[in-house]
């Protein structure tokens, strides 16, 4: 190639270089860095409710309060740093900024479920020698990479007198831990003539809990009355207990590094909760923004976002009226200005181009591991259904806003056209007026129960979500 061409190129081609190659001198350290903290956060944060604990902590340690605790009609200082839960499962977190709220949030909103195994609610029963719990899955999985996997039992239960008991049994190294038993090679003939989606079903995904009787005669399943005698010495629980409680199985053991030169990251729950983390990070270091800033944690997506804890529901509203009110202009005209007047990304991870699995994906349009972060103009299925299909202006914005603070990005589309699809909350948080646009890091293995993430990917997320925020 010719001095012209490669100048030319450069000056109209995209970047071919990966984001390792492109990260200023000094910034690998900073992305190992940051990814310690993302790991053990994975590692603590395994379920909703975990995930707003732990943000809550953190928060309150950088002087956030509850927006509740500032008056209605005193109007919020710049720099004024509020939190607001609902239901242990939502968090909003928020820097008041130099701008009148009528100007519109700078948000970015993300979801902080993960696919998983929830207990039925009588889940206890015994056969062959043992006991055994009944689950009921969560989200989109494929129900066979949940079998002869370690697992761990995390969640909240509520006892008849009104006593809360929180449960994690798997994750210390003294811990037991649970397992989904699989199907010896020698005896599955007929199950390996099945397609991958009839091999396993939902009712196969039982889980083994105990082998020891309760001593004495003339007792009926003696291995399941142990397990409910251990659970009630541990916690007091009794079997009435389970239809009340919200028990999760989730993958045991902490988040990894993966690779030889450590440049990914190996854990469940990555889908969101890297960009919820990232997310997290950029808020806590903002003081002044322009706009008041917004970082959002919804549940559900991956059912839908419905329930009162999902982007379907009016709790954005909510928190948009509550800000109002602090400013004294608590009317439906001043709310609605708001939101429409706003900006905001949907946080949330996209495919990665998957070098076994080139054929779902269109490689001109696919997003690569180790690139930057990607900003999606759009998801959906198919002929764009469900999708939020961003504006050609705020896309423009966005890429000024990335390019001023040094974020390295890419583009991208989850798979070929007609392969298959998904969605994110660009659509629910679009509802009320807000530019949106799709904006994550890529994964391989997505909802499986380990997942992988670029280290740069991740710290370029963080990058663009604390960008978008000042602007």
């Amino acid at each position: 190639m010719t001095e012209d061409a490669k100048k030319l190129k450069a000056e109209l081609g995209l970047p071919e270089k990966s984001a390792w190659e492109r990260l200023a001198p000094g910034e690998v350290e900073a992305v190992f860095n940051f990814c310690e903290g993302y790991k053990s956060f994975l590692t603590q944060a395994k379920t909703e409710r975990e995930a707003v604990r732990l943000a809550l902590s953190l928060a309150r340690e950088k002087g956030f309060v509850a927006l509740n605790s500032l008056s209605p009609g005193q109007g919020l200082a710049p720099g004024t740093k509020f939190f607001w839960e609902w239901r242990q499962k939502v968090l909003v977190l928020g820097v008041a900024g130099e701008a009148p709220l009528d100007r519109g949030l700078r948000l970015v909103g993300a979801h902080i479920d993960s696919p998983r195994l929830d207990l039925k609610p009588l889940p206890l029963y015994e056969s062959g020698g043992l006991a055994l719990l009944k689950t009921h899955y969560y989200g989109g999985i494929k129900k066979y990479q949940w079998m002869a996997l370690p697992l761990a039992l995390h969640g909240v239960a509520i006892l008849r007198d009104g006593t809360r008991r929180e449960i994690v049994i798997g994750e210390d190294p003294s811990d037991p831990i649970f397992s989904i038993s699989d199907l010896l090679p020698h005896l599955a003939k007929e199950q390996m003539k099945k397609n991958m989606e009839e091999a396993v079903t939902g009712d196969d995904l039982n889980l083994v809990v105990g082998n020891i009787p309760y001593p004495g005669e003339d007792i009926k399943e003696k291995v399941r009355l142990n397990i409910l005698k251990i659970l009630h010495e541990r916690f007091g629980l009794v079997e009435e207990d389970f239809i009340v409680a919200e028990l999760e199985l989730v993958p045991a053991g902490p988040a990894r590094d993966l690779g030889l030169d450590r440049s990914m990251v190996g854990g469940y729950g990555q889908d969101d909760r890297v960009c919820a983390y990232t997310a997290l990070q950029a808020l806590l270091e903002i003081e002044h923004p322009q706009h008041t800033a917004i970082v959002l944690w919804v549940d559900k997506e991956e059912i839908g976002s419905t329930g009162n804890t999902g982007a379907q529901s009016r709790l954005l509203e909510q928190v948009v009226t509550e800000l109002a009110a602090r400013a004294g202009q608590v009317d439906i005209l001043t709310v609605g200005r708001i939101m429409a007047s706003s900006k905001a990304l949907s946080a949330d991870v996209t495919a990665g181009l998957d070098p076994t699995y080139e054929g779902v994906f269109d490689k001109h349009n696919a997003s690569l591991l180790g690139r930057g972060v990607v900003l999606n103009k759009y998801t959906g299925y198919r002929g764009k259904y469900e999708a939020n299909d961003a504006s050609a202006e705020f896309m423009a914005e966005l890429r000024a806003i990335f390019h001023n603070a040094g974020v390295i990005w890419q583009s991208g589309e989850l798979g070929k056209v007609d392969q298959g699809g998904g969605g994110t909350i660009a659509k629910y948080l679009a509802y009320f007026g807000p530019e949106v646009a799709d904006c994550g890091p890529p994964l391989l293995s997505m909802h499986a129960p380990l997942e992988i993430a670029s280290k740069v990917d991740i710290f370029m997320a963080y990058r663009a979500y604390g960008a978008f925020l000042r602007s």
